[in-house]
């Protein structure tokens, strides 16, 4: 038996102080860049209360949140379940940005602290700042500037106009916010405090002379004579054009051409805007990087007990917070809520180290370049960095891991009075069963695909939307009509929603505005 170095403890005991949080920084830190070669932001540290904790849970994890009556409806919720003991608190959370700040909860025992200080501002951290759906998407740089902007802002348009205005707009704004993102193109970045700056200045002038962009547009009790008309249409051919239509943003359709928003309200729908797009790489992610988190804290605390800087009893409280995280309730366990991330996450990249030093004969037919290479951190390092959960699934799922979850693929067809196990562990099972986990988690599949495809604006002004139904899948009729009326309401005027089945191109609804006022 290997006799473990006997180095100086970190601490020992459940209490903490900063110096020992200090010290315990610096020895996770230098496992973290030295041995996983690990590239992150800048660290800040923040020690917060449970109160703290729930305060951010409520305001969907963002420093320096504007006000909404919704987050105070949840910090309600999440409050009464925990001081019932209904549910615990997060160790720990992680913002993206440049620093990358992490709030550990006072509450935690040193062995926790350190446990998710490796967790957060070294695992989460390096998946930030390096995966490429979060560069592409994300400007780490300049969200806490812009979240600071957004705060004050709001809440100058609550002393000018009232809170219940703000709150109305606010409110359409949250309905429609999964469908207020950029899939396809690269938003802008966000502007730098100077440009914010310029961008507040040239708001209030606009509030002080603006203009409705639409006033030219003639209503249909005007009499047009040719000429007139002809000019019209000219002009709307030309706006048609401009908007680029179909247009797969929502929000962003609305606040910039909606008839009726004022140039306070278009700033209100960009800023929840913004919001949406940073949290839409984490959508996609999900697996992977509480995958990377997981496995990074469990490598550095396995490290510094080899090293003998925890001791047993540390290990063994860590150990048993990181087998709650990664725990997979059976399919007929009342706690089943599908399928975990942490503990998929963390086996494929376990998966992948054991791949890489002790490959099997099956290892070698699957994975032929990383069987035996012995280089796993090279290989995780490229994964984190070039993957998302869809990709990094059909990529590394093995065989070994699809019997360890014991995975297999039903079909359930609509028509059918059964059920049919469609796929087992062989060889054509594992390809389709990892080609349907890695649709589960493609984003694009499972939120609804809604475009504007049509304006008219020489008549009612009537705004066309259109959701390709994917797979046979509808919308839940009372959620549908409630959002139709918050984009009516943004838009000032006929919305309607038209059903198209997205493989025949068959029209299965359509759902208006006007119909739900009758």
């Amino acid at each position: 038996m290997t006799k473990r170095p006997t180095s100086p403890l970190l601490f020992s005991g459940s209490d903490w102080n900063f110096a020992t949080l200090s010290r315990t920084y610096d020895a996770i830190e230098a496992i973290a860049l030295e041995e996983l070669g690990l590239d992150v932001y800048p660290n800040q540290i923040e020690i917060i209360s449970s109160e703290q904790m729930l305060d951010a849970y409520s305001s969907v994890g963002m420093p320096l949140m504007y006000q909404h009556w919704s987050f105070g409806k949840r910090f309600v919720f999440e409050d009464h379940l925990y001081r019932k003991g209904l549910r615990g608190l997060a160790y720990e959370l992680v913002i993206n940005s440049n620093p990358c700040i992490s709030y550990l909860m006072e509450e935690n025992t040193m062995a926790i602290q350190a446990l998710v200080t490796a967790h957060a501002a070294f695992g989460h951290n390096h998946f930030f700042k390096n995966n490429y759906l979060f560069r592409q998407w994300t400007d780490a740089n300049a969200i806490l500037g812009y979240m600071e902007f957004a705060k004050k802002y709001v809440t100058k348009c609550e002393e000018r106009h009232g809170t219940a205005a703000v709150e109305e707009i606010l409110d359409s704004a949250h309905a429609i916010m999964d469908q207020g993102v950029f899939r396809y193109r690269r938003p802008p970045r966000l502007s730098s405090e100077k440009e914010r700056e310029r961008a507040r200045e040239r708001l209030e002038y606009e509030e002080q002379t603006y203009n409705d962009l639409w006033r030219t547009l003639p209503s249909s009790a005007d009499s047009i004579d040719g000429e007139n008309l002809s000019k019209a249409e000219r002009e709307a051919a030309e706006r048609k054009k401009a908007l680029n239509l179909p247009e797969e943003n929502l929000l962003y359709f609305l606040e910039k051409n909606s008839l009726i928003l004022e140039p306070w309200q278009r700033e209100i729908l960009r800023i929840v805007r913004v919001i949406a797009q940073y949290f839409y790489p984490q959508r996609q992610t999900k697996v992977m990087n509480e995958g990377c988190a997981t496995f990074v804290h469990y490598f550095i605390m396995n490290r510094l007990y080899d090293q003998g800087k925890i001791n047993e009893g540390t290990m063994l409280e860590i150990l048993q917070s990181h087998s709650n995280v990664v725990f997979q309730p059976d399919f007929d366990d009342p706690r089943f809520s599908g399928i975990n991330p942490y503990a998929l996450g963390f086996a494929l990249m376990q998966d992948i180290e054991r791949i890489a030093t002790e490959p099997t004969a099956e290892d070698r037919d699957w994975f032929p370049d990383l069987a035996g290479s012995g280089d796993w951190r090279a290989t995780l390092i490229d994964a984190w960095a070039n993957h998302r959960d869809e990709s990094f699934v059909l990529q590394y799922l093995s065989p070994a891991l699809i019997r360890k979850f014991r995975l297999f693929l039903l079909s359930d067809r609509a028509g059918d009075n059964f059920c049919e196990v469609a796929s087992i562990h062989n060889e054509r099972g594992y390809e389709a069963i990892r080609a349907a986990l890695a649709r589960n988690y493609e984003t694009g599949a499972n939120l609804p695909d809604i475009q504007v495809v049509d304006v008219d604006l020489l008549g009612n002004r009537h705004l066309r939307l259109a959701h390709y139904i994917k797979n046979g899948i509808l919308l839940e009729e009372e959620n549908r009509d409630a959002t139709l009326r918050h984009v009516r309401r943004l838009w000032g005027y006929d919305v309607s929603l038209c059903g198209i089945d997205a493989s025949t191109g068959e029209t299965r609804y359509e759902r208006s505005t006007a119909q739900l006022s009758q």
